[in-house]
């Protein structure tokens, strides 16, 4: 059996990494002492059922930490539904996860038992690469998904829904205090897959301008950092029913119907900054001619295919630049910042026997603007 991760809707993998794995008859059967409660897909229907596993003892650098908390992402469809071909079942899904330490390794120094912190996209890597050693982890050619990767031992991960999780210290945030755990835990996927691209391209510059292409989990969030670093924040929607909450809601300055041509012309040339967060396939000449001279737009969907005129580009040297998540500084950075500025993703608090409900919702865009279920109370 292989596994093999390509590009998801949204940003969680990282290159196309194959990974030859043995699937043993008898591999997903469990111990009688399972020492894990979850909800698990077990076939391509991807429907979830209550599942427990074992996870593994604390090593010298591990964290264990008791699950409070985890968002409900769209890769969790993708591969609860085997979209991609390469899921491996019982899979247990989620990778935004909040909680508390329960026991940290001896010789780990930045966590203790009562802490509250994050984990995201990822749980391993080599650690001895040039994109690891530069703080870039999710670049790193052995990156270990949280869900439906291979770990180093060869055990296939499984992500939080789930009562804990055991992981190098290395992939653990800290929540600051006061922060609420509910809404950490999108920050671990929604909130750095646009806050990365915004930091990396500047555009945290007071006064400047910022287009926003869709408005989910990830838009959102975009629309919120920027109002946080002072931009003048224009939503890109398809749908005139989002401008109230756009605009009212979220706080952005401007909303424009993508579909309209004379909305568009008249923004034309007139935006700093682009993020765009749509993943279904979409026209790109239209948005990027809305950049001015030297404008960036940053890509952090996977659409089917990019088709842009050269002139577009050219004309205005204009930038169309990938993004993906972020590496273990950023996200930290992230998340302090959102702490500092009370930046809140919007989330409705579901318990986890309401999962196949709740993606079905998500696939049909019915949620405002993340599903986080409360691990905490679902498994009492």
């Amino acid at each position: 059996h292989r596994i093999t991760h390509s590009f998801p809707a949204h940003a969680h993998s990282i290159s196309s990494v194959e990974i030859p794995f043995v699937l043993l008859p008898g591999m997903a059967a469990e111990s009688e002492s399972c020492n894990c409660s979850a909800w698990a897909a077990n076939d391509p229907s991807g429907v979830l059922s209550p599942h427990s596993f074992n996870r593994r003892a604390v090593r010298h650098d591990d964290v264990s930490l008791r699950i409070t908390h985890c968002g409900v992402c769209y890769a969790d469809v993708q591969w609860t539904r085997n979209l991609h071909h390469d899921s491996v079942y019982p899979l247990v899904p989620g990778h935004e996860i909040a909680g508390v330490v329960t026991e940290v390794g001896s010789d780990v120094k930045g966590f203790k038992p009562g802490d509250h912190v994050a984990v995201g996209t990822y749980i391993n890597s080599c650690r001895d690469c040039d994109n690891c050693n530069n703080l870039l982890e999710n670049h790193c050619s052995n990156f270990v998904f949280t869900f439906n990767g291979v770990d180093t031992d060869g055990t296939v991960t499984k992500g939080g829904y789930s009562t804990h999780i055991v992981v190098h210290e290395r992939y653990c945030y800290k929540i600051p205090d006061g922060y609420p755990l509910d809404k950490a835990a999108p920050l671990a996927c929604a909130g750095i897959t646009v806050y990365t691209p915004m930091i990396r391209h500047n555009m945290n510059q007071p006064g400047k301008s910022l287009g926003v292409i869709g408005l989910g989990g990830l838009g959102h969030m975009a629309v919120k950092f920027g109002k946080a670093f002072g931009l003048n924040v224009t939503v890109l929607s398809t749908s005139e029913s989002k401008r109230d909450e756009a605009i009212n809601l979220l706080g952005a300055d401007n909303f424009v119907v993508s579909s309209d041509k004379n909305q568009m012309e008249f923004l034309k040339n007139s935006l700093d900054f682009i993020v765009d967060t749509a993943s279904g396939d979409h026209p790109f000449d239209p948005y990027l001619a809305l950049l001015k001279v030297r404008g960036t737009m940053a890509l952090v969907g996977f659409p089917g295919e990019i088709r842009v005129h050269p002139a577009t580009l050219n004309l205005g040297a204009r930038t169309l630049s990938g993004s993906v998540v972020g590496g273990t500084k950023d996200t930290q950075e992230m998340i302090n910042f959102c702490a500092a500025n009370r930046i809140y993703p919007n989330v409705e608090v579901i318990k986890i026997d309401y999962i196949n409900e709740a993606l079905e919702r998500l696939v049909n865009r019915d949620v405002k603007y993340r599903f986080v279920i409360d691990i905490e109370s679902s498994f009492k």
